[in-house]
């Protein structure tokens, strides 16, 4: 029997006030490992693009999609028409570094999560 499952007459088997504990438990540590107490909202971008740059840095996550007729390079690589690549940071407030692309002769439409 664990410590929370209560069997007083009003929780009859409860065992939401450890529960309730062990979840609490559990934001703290995550909240000591990430600096954080609250989500945080963030900025989606959008841009289309017919020539050569490169995608911004600090950002959590970026796609890049061919929606031209033609190939193009993203980071010296063929990126075929009609192709999606798609880029994730991951967990716990990662960020991507810059990577450069080049739509000339096609459009690129990339999107990022600032």
């Amino acid at each position: 029997m664990s410590i929370g499952n209560l069997k007083d007459y009003g929780n009859k088997g409860n065992n939401f006030p450890f529960q309730l504990k062990v979840l609490e438990g559990i934001q703290a540590v995550f909240n000591a490992l990430t600096g954080t107490t609250n989500g945080q909202q963030r900025i989606p971008q959008i841009l289309y693009d017919l020539g050569p740059s490169a995608t911004p840095s600090g950002v959590y996550s970026f796609s890049i999609a061919n929606v031209g007729a033609a190939a193009g390079t993203v980071d010296g690589q063929i990126l075929p028409a009609g192709t999606t690549i798609n880029y994730d940071a991951g967990a716990l407030n990662n960020t991507l570094g810059s990577i450069t692309y080049d739509a000339t002769g096609t459009a690129f439409l990339i999107t990022w999560i600032l």
